[in-house]
Order: structure tokens, then C-alpha cells, then sequence
């Protein structure tokens, strides 16, 4: 037994821990390891694929969530926006959206055309 008396905290002796380890510096996935570690930010390259002159017109959506009222709303650059609610309605929307396409004056222009 030792003489400590009971107020005294006892200090526990024993193997001192090791001193913490360095850590490595880690490189990013995909990055030369020079520009990691110089820290310069990578620049997003611009789209790859050629331009084709497509570009959106006409966008229609819907929203059919299970158990709820389905909507959706059909919008085109011309300036035609509709929208519906309920099955019925939704469905009729989505044949006008589709009949659009062949009147909507921004994908088929009138000039030239005979009357």
C-alpha cells in the first residue's frame, strides 16, 4: 500500500504516448499533383460539343406525385403558357403542347409559305 492520503489525486504512471505522426499531404483525385499542391483552382472547360443551332423552344412539365392531383404547365418562347390540373385536364394539355409544335410560329415561320 501507499502512503497517499485519500484528498491527493494519484497520478498514473505509465508509457507516455507517442507523438502524433505527420500527416501526408493529400492530393486531390484527377489533378496533377503539382496543381495540388500549389493549391491553383481548376478551370471548368466549356461545353465539348459543337454548337448545332438547336436550342430549346417549347418545355412542358409535369408533376404526377403518387396519390396527389397531377399538374403541368407547357411554356414556349413564342410566349404561349398553359398550365392543368387533374388527369382530364393534364392529358388535353399535353396534346396541345404536341399540336403547338406544328403552329407555333418560332419553329415553323410563315414567310415564304403560300397562303
Amino acid at each position: 500500500m501507499t502512503n497517499a492520503s485519500p484528498t491527493k489525486s494519484q497520478t498514473l504512471t505509465g508509457p507516455r504516448p507517442l507523438a502524433a505522426l505527420a500527416a501526408a499531404p493529400v492530393t486531390a483525385v484527377g489533378v496533377s499533383e503539382d496543381v495540388a499542391r500549389k493549391g491553383v483552382p481548376s478551370a471548368l472547360r466549356s461545353d465539348p460539343h459543337p454548337a448545332d443551332g438547336r436550342y430549346p423552344v417549347a418545355w412542358l412539365h409535369i408533376a404526377a406525385p403518387r396519390g396527389a392531383t397531377p399538374t403541368a404547365t407547357s411554356s414556349c418562347a413564342c410566349g404561349r403558357d398553359r398550365s392543368a390540373i387533374s388527369h382530364r385536364r393534364v392529358l388535353a394539355l399535353i396534346d396541345d403542347h404536341t399540336a403547338h409544335r406544328d403552329t407555333c410560329p418560332l419553329r415553323n415561320p410563315q414567310e415564304g409559305r403560300a397562303a
